[in-house]
């Protein structure tokens, strides 16, 4: 639940970056969301691998995959980063 949260907030943040520059927010909040949950599933997948699936690594499993996740935003907002403000009149 914490991370739906956590993910609302951040696309808001997306959005309004790609406002000061210029750019629609609505498909920069969508790719958020996709790098995201794309991320979360690599990491997932990586962490098991490190860690193997078993309930007592299940928590190690879980917060790799999270970082993870958050991996896939900082590269959305470095893509979006790279692009220069608009100057506003």
């Amino acid at each position: 639940m914490i991370e739906i949260i956590v993910l609302i907030f951040l696309t808001r943040q997306i959005g309004q970056m790609a406002i000061s520059r210029g750019l629609k927010p609505g498909g920069w909040k969508f790719k958020t969301v996709i790098f995201w949950i794309l991320f979360e599933i690599m990491g997932m997948f990586f962490g098991i691998s490190m860690f193997g699936l078993s309930k007592e690594n299940l928590l190690g499993v879980m917060a790799f995959s999270i970082v993870c996740a958050f991996g896939g935003y900082l590269v959305v907002r470095k893509q979006l980063e790279r692009i220069p403000e608009q100057d506003s009149l």
